[in-house]
């Protein structure tokens, strides 16, 4: 690490845990952010903030008027650039030693093989099943952790899965039953709501990567912010599981 960086990262290092050693693991992680919008906003900028040394950002999407309510990686005269390279000029702004990869394209079993080639762990703020299903099978494959987020109204939720055969995963937290699929769009968020999770999942992000406390492995965090009501929920892993279930 450099005198710059020492002093830069002074106030993590010096929590208790944490250290240089951990310092260093952030600066030596490589890190897939799935999704630019109102969670994987506040999740790229703390963990670009904290030091971390590479980040893949994935979206497909540009920047819309209605996004600017809640996704704070981006600005007003950026509407119509792509989200990729509206959240390159902010987290290069914020911290220009972190590396950027942008992947301008939508995530599927087909790509997400190579892009977690590398890996260290992926954060989903997707906003569908499809996606969030493909990334988890993908984390279990390839023996990923994943953090899981999701934010509609009021209400939001984190998880954290170990990409261990096993589970508990994705899968068996929502089964694939064909459920009707809300949206932001037709719901309404609360703009602050997905700041709070996604500042949760970054937290829970730099725990697994350092090793600092105990991330929410095998939980489900729920937050509703309308009240600040917070429970917190031990998930069981489904034997039958076409995810994550033990093979002998």
């Amino acid at each position: 690490m450099t005198d710059e960086q020492l002093l830069r990262y002074a106030r993590q290092i010096l929590l208790p845990g944490f250290g240089y050693e951990g310092q260093q693991r952030l600066l030596d992680a490589r890190v897939l952010v799935v999704g630019l919008g109102g969670l994987g906003s506040p999740v790229a900028m703390y963990l670009a903030a904290a030091g971390l040394g590479r980040l893949v950002l994935a979206d497909a999407d540009v920047v819309d008027l209605s996004n600017l309510q809640r996704q704070i990686l981006h600005t007003t005269d950026r509407v119509g650039l792509a989200k990729v390279d509206s959240a390159r000029r902010t987290l290069a702004a914020l911290n220009p030693d972190v590396r950027i990869e942008g992947v301008e394209e939508r995530l599927s079993a087909a790509n997400l093989p190579a892009l977690l080639d590398g890996v260290d762990l992926v954060v989903d703020g997707s906003d569908n099943f499809a996606t969030r299903f493909a990334v988890n099978a993908a984390c279990f494959a390839a023996g990923v952790p994943l953090v899981s987020g999701a934010a509609i109204r009021g209400e939001g939720q984190v998880a954290v899965f170990s990409g261990r055969r096993g589970g508990p995963c994705y899968d068996c937290l929502y089964p694939r039953d064909g459920r009707e699929e809300e949206t932001c769009a037709a719901n309404g968020v609360l703009a602050p709501l997905v700041g709070i999770i996604g500042s949760i999942q970054a937290s829970e992000a730099l725990k697994v990567l350092t090793g600092l406390g105990e991330p929410l492995f095998g939980r489900l965090l729920l937050v509703d912010a309308l009240t600040m009501d917070c429970r917190r929920l031990t998930l069981s892993p489904d034997p039958h599981c076409p995810v994550c279930a033990a093979r002998g």
